[in-house]
């Protein structure tokens, strides 16, 4: 038994560390729930402050200041300690979120959108940052699992909460809820945190590597929304290239946000970021579950939307129950198979079977989907988190500010790969024309294939592990 899979669940919510459990859970659970709250009350948000030619761009300016946010992570931390961070982090968010509560305008709005995005991206960044400085290696994996729990938490609650209030006439209210749930995990961060890691002295400020994933985020997000796949297809292509000269910056400069030990001969870092990269991308698929479910099924918006979690719900299923296996490597090879075989299921469902039936077998592959992101998540996530580790007997501070680049790069790639999963959607629909089954075929099967290939290349990953 490998001494990261020691712990246990008891040991997650003993005396000294409960406190810390709630605070890294909380602040990624802010960050997800406005991420789904905010799409269940645009429509009513836009039919009572205008700007419905600027639909998309609340999501799409959140998603970019995230990205760039999380980027700085390992910098924040570097400079202040745990709790001033954190709590820096949180008022950040807070004032944003309650910038969008009183906008009277979508001007506004689109403002606080972005200073949200900022405080959400710290947040949520730094709650893998802060699983090496607040938990014992032992617990790292279920730490993962719990941040990965809360995104569970917040698939059902976000929409619910909006849904509601979108409906009493009260959308602004989901943006009060957050400032003052913002308001009670600040009061415990104090505490909680009060055994982090003292700050270590800060590298070179990243700035080329911030300002080419931010052009490459606000690409992907800008392709995701076109509806001509020429368009959408170039967008893709020109965000490929900047992520390639993100990768090739990332190489020479001493400025970076990734480790050293990504580009290191033999390291494993890149293929776990890559695999972890992969099974997020093929989870974006969930954004675009609820309108085939409309569209295609016939289902009316409640059922397609319950249909809609059945891959975050597999995700959060997954994660709970492998993050206590003892043998982590069958979970990272097995777990991107089991997304490969759900995501195919439903691509041949589409192809072969109409009905209450059809939809039973999407549901069964989503859910299948799902719980082979999470069987495989929470030991990426850790080996990720300790992929930079120094030396044993190196001690130096510079060993030690790479280990908090791996812990803060874990978000990032995460976002990138979401607004790439986004993006990729979005072109595989425009591919199906007008006609909504078409759309649906071309979508499942643009994840399908996007899924055998992380099945096929999870090996390099595994022996990381």
């Amino acid at each position: 038994m490998t001494s990261e899979q020691g712990g246990s669940w008891a040991q997650m919510v003993a005396p000294g560390r409960r406190g810390a459990v709630t605070v890294l859970a909380g602040g990624t659970l802010m960050f997800a729930i406005d991420t789904y709250v905010t799409a269940s009350l645009l429509p009513s948000a836009v039919a009572e402050i205008g700007g419905a030619a600027f639909y998309a761009w609340p999501t799409t300016l959140f998603l970019l200041a995230a990205v760039v946010a999380s980027s700085l992570t390992s910098r924040v931390l570097a400079t202040v300690p745990a709790a001033r961070a954190y709590l820096v982090a949180l008022a950040v968010f807070a004032i944003g979120a309650l910038v969008d509560a009183v906008a009277p305008s979508m001007a506004v709005l689109l403002v606080g959108r972005v200073v949200q995005g900022l405080g959400g991206g710290l947040l949520a960044a730094m709650g893998y940052a802060l699983i090496r400085v607040a938990l014992p290696r032992t617990l790292w994996t279920r730490g993962s699992a719990v941040i990965a729990a809360m995104w569970g938490v917040a698939l059902i609650v976000g929409p619910g909460l909006g849904g509601v209030l979108a409906g009493a006439g009260q959308w602004r209210w989901a943006f009060g809820a957050l400032v003052v749930a913002s308001l009670l995990i600040a009061a415990i961060v104090p505490s909680a945190l009060r055994r982090a890691r003292a700050p270590i002295s800060p590298g070179p400020f990243p700035v080329g590597s911030v300002l080419l994933v931010a052009a490459a985020a606000a690409v992907l997000s800008v392709a995701g929304l076109a509806a001509d796949p020429l368009v959408a297809g170039l967008g893709l292509l020109v965000a490929l290239v900047l992520l390639v000269l993100f990768v090739v910056h990332e190489r020479r400069t001493s400025a970076a946000v990734l480790p050293r030990a990504t580009f290191r001969a033999g390291s494993p870092l890149r293929w776990i970021y890559g695999l972890m990269a992969v099974l997020v991308g093929v989870a974006g698929v969930e954004a675009f579950v609820p309108l085939v479910g409309q569209q295609v099924a016939g289902l009316d918006p409640v059922a397609a939307g319950f249909l809609g979690v059945a891959l975050g719900a597999g995700w959060v299923l997954g994660e709970m129950i492998s993050a206590s296996a003892r043998r982590p490597r069958p979970r990272v090879l097995g777990g991107p198979l089991l997304l490969a075989a759900g995501t195919v299921l439903v691509a041949v469902t589409l192809v072969t079977v109409d009905g209450p039936v059809a939809v039973a077998l999407w549901a069964v592959g989503l859910l299948a989907g799902g719980v082979g992101i999470g069987t495989a998540w929470p030991h990426l996530a850790a080996s990720a988190i300790g992929g930079a580790d120094p030396e044993p007997g190196s001690g130096t501070e510079a060993d030690e500010n790479e280990a908090d680049k791996a812990s803060a790069a874990v978000t990032t790639v995460q976002m990138l790969a979401v607004s790439v999963g986004t993006a990729l959607g979005g072109v595989a629909l425009a591919l199906g024309g007008s006609d909504p089954v078409a759309s649906a075929r071309w979508l499942f099967a643009t994840f399908a294939v996007a899924a055998v290939v992380g099945a096929l290349t999870a090996r390099p990953a595994a022996r990381g592990v």
